[in-house]
């Protein structure tokens, strides 16, 4: 970093005082003018196939073509119970139907389809029992709207008093993107109490002292305001996409990132404290020594987050460019705000342990000079066995499969939940969200047999329970099938069934003669379907993308074609071995149905972009210390200095993502488990023993084509007799930079 820029913005209290007061009033401003983020969060893009998918096709024209055929229904059940359960679910259906129907219900229902408004639908609304019947509840509005979501609470409301004796639940459509809302909604307060409970708790313990300890907190919390304000501005203006799952993870995010980078300077920053008194000058001495590690770390993050714009799938497409500004801005508040508000504290920041304490701290614990001799001993052994036991933990890869049934993902009751059991216990599991098959020709299918010829074909179709009768569009040139099936429409079974479904109805067509016949299905599971594939050609492209993403930042920091290479691997042994232990872990152990359908790309693209952080602080270390002592030595005073701070960053960070663990919502406690496993795998074994390991064993080849000079004069402070002796005992020093 620019030696006249830091002693501008660092050069005394006064002028750090302003670097703080720049930062409070930017927040301040910012927060007056932004609406709340809240109010912008688009929750429901984010769980839609890419626009151009052919269930969105098939979704437009049914809502084209089939007036009032674009709201989303809510599914009420009904059950009877005892000997008379079809009488008493018949007189509740009248009287729920009486009072959706009336000049009282909420605004947004647009319509009610039951046995007493539509007698000749009784087949597919009443159990084969007639013990249970169905009332469908169009619902006008976009399901993310606050208004829709109390509509469907009034609605369950009304229910609820009208149902007499009966079981009633409301779920389908309507009723899941209400809960999930309410489920986000419900963590969000306890998320972000539990970080900032768990991550003070934490930097008092490394740092003993009250206030150094708030530091990276109030940064934070400046950083958080900052990116949340800016966040919604862009969302308002429709230029950024921002959902409550991407929300949530910007919290933990910001909270591990933020009090990583403000350990890696202050660190420096009490390792500077050793030979200069001047706080000031000590402190610019730490961010110019800390600010090329810093910089490729927030950049590697940043450029990995603007991959995901290359996704088509609009969950990873819209996911990064919020978090991207939430790491930059967090990377800027790191290189200014921490700085100038220690050096605003003074001396007491150190309270009550004093510089003297913080400056020996920095010189390294002793357990990592036993670290660095083991791995100087044994490189061969170390690595052999690293390696060992991360394809073990790869091993629980054999129970990975994915899903995509959002009501299977909640870990708190819901009233849908309740409802879909109901319905498949009564109806049969594809009543809770039937598709339907679309059929489109130039010509007008009304007056030829091409419409029963078709409907037969589906009924005899697998997996098929059902076929409405068809319907037409005003032209007469599109014909529309609802069509159940006897699977659970959200499973992956029935995501199957979508494309012998198309070729059935498409030979049908064929065969009735129906020319240029255009073939789509509309639904849930058809929108399931196209998002697993867009899903998985979205992740290929982007593991490429963020590999080559690191590898030229690696290449760029260290001078080095082969270290980046050697590193990177380390990273993808990294991520195959956490997605082993989280799927042998949340799949095999917990029963979860799978792996969330976007948790893979999600814990790819953090564990990479986050886990190599550790590997550019270690290297990059090294590099500097290879000015003043030999390869050997100098990656074992890289792991000796680096190893206190670096672990406890790590540590924070794992922690940080483990308290997405408390969220009751199966993608997020997968992602949370995945990413404190995984940060804890880079911090204790990848970075201490595997990367030093690999470096002893390639010596003077370790940073190939660069090769290190001849050592010349150490520039550090002088370290402690102890230390040194150390070093030299294990071939390593403690050479400062």
């Amino acid at each position: 970093m620019n030696l006249r820029l830091l002693r501008l913005l660092l050069g005394s209290r006064k002028r750090a005082a302003v670097v703080v007061a720049f930062w409070v009033l930017i927040a301040g401003l910012l927060a007056g003018v932004a609406p709340a983020l809240e109010s912008v969060q688009d929750n429901a893009s984010a769980n839609l196939p890419p626009a151009a998918s052919d269930s969105m096709r098939a979704r437009d024209l049914v809502r084209d073509r089939l007036p009032g055929q674009d709201a989303t229904p809510a599914v009420i059940v009904v059950r009877g119970e005892g000997a008379d359960a079809a009488r008493s679910a018949g007189r509740a259906v009248a009287r729920i139907t009486a009072a959706l129907s009336g000049t009282g219900r909420p605004g947004q229902v647009a319509g009610v389809v039951s046995t007493v408004t539509a007698p000749d639908a009784a087949g597919g609304l009443v159990s084969r029992d007639r013990g249970a019947q169905l009332v469908i509840v169009p619902m006008t509005g976009s399901p993310s709207d606050e208004s829709f979501q109390h509509a469907v609470d009034e609605v369950r409301a009304l229910a609820a008093e009208r149902a007499g004796p009966t079981e009633v639940a409301v779920t389908g459509p309507a009723g899941i993107a209400t809960d999930t809302v309410k489920v986000f909604s419900g963590g969000d307060k306890v998320l972000l109490l539990a970080t900032i409970a768990l991550v003070l708790a934490i930097l008092l313990a490394i740092y003993r002292s009250p206030l150094m300890a708030l530091v990276p907190l109030l940064a934070v919390g400046v950083a958080m305001r900052v990116s949340e304000t800016t966040g919604a501005l862009l969302a308002d203006a429709g230029i950024i996409t921002v959902s409550s799952q991407t929300a949530s993870i910007m919290t933990v995010l910001l909270f591990g990132v933020g009090t990583d980078y403000a350990l890696i300077i202050t660190a420096r920053y009490r390792e500077a404290l050793t030979g200069e008194p001047d706080r000031a000058r000590a402190m610019r001495t730490a961010v110019h020594r800390t600010a090329e590690s810093v910089l490729a770390s927030a950049s590697t993050i940043v450029l990995a987050m603007f991959a995901l714009l290359v996704a088509a799938s609009p969950a990873l497409h819209g996911f990064g460019p919020y978090l991207a500004l939430g790491v930059a801005v967090m990377a800027l508040v790191a290189f200014t705000f921490i700085p100038a508000l220690v050096l605003l504290l003074g001396a007491s920041v150190f309270w009550p342990g004093g510089v003297d304490k913080a400056a020996e701290r920095s010189r390294g614990a002793g357990i990592w000079h036993r670290v660095a001799a083991v791995v100087a001993r044994a490189p061969v052994r170390i690595a052999s066995a690293v390696v060992v036991l991360l394809v073990v933990m790869s091993a629980g890869l054999l129970g990975y499969q994915e899903s995509f049934n959002t009501l299977s993902g909640f870990r708190a009751a819901t009233e849908s939940e309740r409802g879909q059991h109901l319905v498949q216990e009564e109806f049969g599991p594809g009543e809770i969200a039937p598709s339907t098959v679309v059929v489109r020709s130039p010509d007008d299918l009304r007056a030829g047999p091409a419409p029963a010829g078709i409907a037969a074909a589906l009924t005899h179709a697998d997996d098929v329970s059902r076929v409405g009768d068809p319907r037409f569009g005003e032209d007469g040139r599109t014909v529309f099938y609802d069509v159940v099936l006897d699977l659970d429409p959200y499973g992956s079974e029935a995501l199957d069934t979508i494309e012998p479904l198309k070729q059935v109805t498409r030979a049908a067509a064929d065969a009735a003669g129906v020319r240029d016949a255009t073939v789509l299905i509309a639904g849930e599971t058809a929108q399931n379907a196209d998002i697993r594939s867009a899903l998985g050609r979205d992740t290929a492209l982007i593991v490429l993308l963020v590999l080559i993403v690191v590898t030229a930042v690696l290449v760029l920091l260290l001078r080095s074609l082969l270290a980046p290479v050697y590193l990177a691997a380390t990273l993808v042994l990294s991520f195959l071995a956490t997605l082993g232990a989280t799927t042998f872990f949340t799949v095999t152990v917990l029963g979860d149905e799978g792996i969330g359908n976007r948790v893979t790309a999600y814990i790819f693209v953090f564990l990479v972009a986050l886990g190599v952080d550790y590997n550019i602080f270690i290297m990059s270390r090294f590099k500097q210390e290879l000015r003043t002592l030999p390869p050997a030595g100098a990656i074992g005073a890289a792991l000796t200095r680096t190893g206190g701070v670096v672990s406890s960053a790590g540590l924070i960070l794992a922690a940080t993502f483990a308290v997405l663990m408390t969220q009751p919502i199966r993608e997020l406690f997968q992602f949370g488990f995945a990413m404190a496993f995984g940060i804890l795998l880079d911090t204790f074994l990848i970075r201490p023993l595997l990367v030093p390991a690999v470096v002893r064993l390639l010596g003077d080849h370790a940073l190939w084509p660069t090769r290190p000079g001849t050592p010349g004069t150490p520039s550090a402070p002088t370290v402690a007799p102890a230390v040194r002796t150390t070093a030299m005992s294990t071939g390593t020093g403690a050479g400062g930079t």
